[in-house]
């Protein structure tokens, strides 16, 4: 994908904190890793244009906006490879596993979102939001509903955010209100896709809600519309639940598996983002690998539903991507650093253990890699657009004190991302541009 334009001229800024991006793929158990750049107490220079011009160690002059943040960390904004706009509502919602959870929460707070205030405000209160947990960009699924797509998508540009989403697709096993037919729906794609598709930081993605919601003939339209423009992401959800696995076989018999349902239609392709993959076998996971499909792992919603436990070091094996994803309202917080520390507890219970480095990789330029835009985002690379976040190392006196004891940098930031939350972030730059600030009210700890 080009890289987006973007005219507005800006103040050149620079930024002073703890810089720390990756370089490349850290190993999954190397803890002295040479993949993380850490540059301690360094000048981030942001250009006229909102990209990284480079990072040095003394002060730009004054023709440069200068903030210090001596003793914060300076990230790439996260990437939310998986999160769904109008379930906000239903987070934290008690009690059932995924299939119940669709149709006792979901389903009716997806309903709503038919109406365009109801969808426009949901979509400026979400991206705002993401933007307050250090998120600058995502994956995204709104309703079944146009309006709800073109609401997110307006709502992303005028935030200068880069933003992945497409009209949800379910023409069957919906309630009244939420379900399409295939020729609208192809009538409606093809529609946000001419408005939207690679105009400034925004793409379409092809949106399956996931194969039991959609017949055989949507289906098949949904992959003609991947095979007609290879520039489209195609997103969806797979082998979440044992339950809806032994669904989908009852529902596609001729399919060898789940994963094969899309297969067979052609969805899977280096554009397509499938969320959860949690019971895929052998097969399935060399079939991702062939096709660059990668996986968006939900770490915080399989443990909320009692999903599963997703075999992360399998799909590495096989030489699947895995980004990370929040996944709300499964999964309970937009917080990136909650759901990473959430997926260190699945490998755990695995009899693995998830590094801070692997974990942070694939939520920024492992996931911009993945989503062919790591020369967009997801890393402090000279020309990169400055989607970048400003945190707190420690806020309250027990993150101060395990801080102020860690002996080495791998144990400072694994504690950093187990201890902190949307509380720590003091600041988020959207292509240079802040688009959040931490209130006054809120105060850190000094490193």
């Amino acid at each position: 994908m080009s890289q987006p334009s973007i005219p507005a001229r800006l103040p050149r800024r620079a930024l002073r904190g703890d810089l720390l991006d990756f370089a490349s793929s850290p190993g999954w158990a190397e803890l002295d890793s040479p993949a993380p750049r850490f540059r301690p107490d360094q000048w981030l220079l942001i250009d006229e244009q909102g990209r990284i011009a480079g990072v040095q160690a003394e002060a730009p002059d004054e023709s440069w906006q200068r903030e210090d943040h001596s003793g914060r960390l300076i990230l790439p904004g996260f990437i939310d490879t998986h999160v769904h706009c109008p379930q906000l509502d239903v987070i934290a919602s008690y009690g059932t596993e995924l299939l119940d959870w669709l149709n006792t929460y979901t389903f009716p707070a997806e309903r709503r979102y038919a109406d365009l205030a109801v969808a426009r405000a949901g979509a400026e209160r979400f991206l705002d939001a993401l933007l307050a947990h250090g998120t600058t960009a995502a994956v995204v699924f709104p309703t079944v509903h146009k309006v709800s797509a073109e609401a997110l998508f307006e709502a992303a540009e005028v935030r200068g955010m880069r933003l992945i989403t497409g009209k949800v697709l379910m023409d069957r096993h919906a309630p009244d209100g939420l379900r399409d037919d295939v020729a609208q729906a192809e009538r409606d794609c093809v529609d946000l896709i001419q408005r939207f598709h690679a105009r400034e930081r925004l793409a379409y993605a092809v949106t399956v809600r996931f194969a039991p919601t959609s017949t055989p003939e949507q289906l098949a339209m949904a992959g003609a519309l991947c095979r007609a423009d290879a520039s489209l992401y195609m997103q969806t959800h797979v082998a979440e639940n044992r339950s809806e696995v032994d669904w989908v076989a009852q529902l596609f018999p001729d399919a060898r598996s789940y994963l094969d349902v899309y297969a067979r239609e052609g969805l899977l392709h280096p554009r397509a983002v499938l969320a959860h993959g949690i019971w895929l076998d052998e097969t399935d996971r060399g079939v991702l690998a062939e096709t660059g499909a990668q996986i968006a792992h939900s770490p915080s919603s399989n443990l909320f539903l009692g999903s599963g436990l997703m075999d992360w070091q399998a799909l590495r094996a096989a030489g699947v991507a895995v980004s990370t994803a929040s996944d709300v309202g499964g999964g309970t917080s937009l917080s990136m650093q909650r759901n990473l520390l959430d997926a260190y507890k699945i490998q755990a219970l695995r009899g693995e253990r998830l590094s801070a480095w692997v974990a942070l990789h694939a939520a920024t330029r492992g996931a911009a890699e993945a989503l062919g835009l790591a020369r967009e985002l997801g890393s402090f690379d000279a020309g990169t657009l400055a989607d970048v976040c400003v945190w707190d190392w420690a806020m309250g006196s027990v993150a101060q004190a395990r801080f102020e004891v860690a002996r080495e940098l791998h144990e400072r930031v694994f504690a950093w991302m187990s201890l902190s939350d949307e509380r720590n972030l003091a600041a988020t730059f959207v292509a240079g541009e802040a688009r959040y600030r931490r209130p006054a009210t809120m105060t850190a700890s000094a490193p």
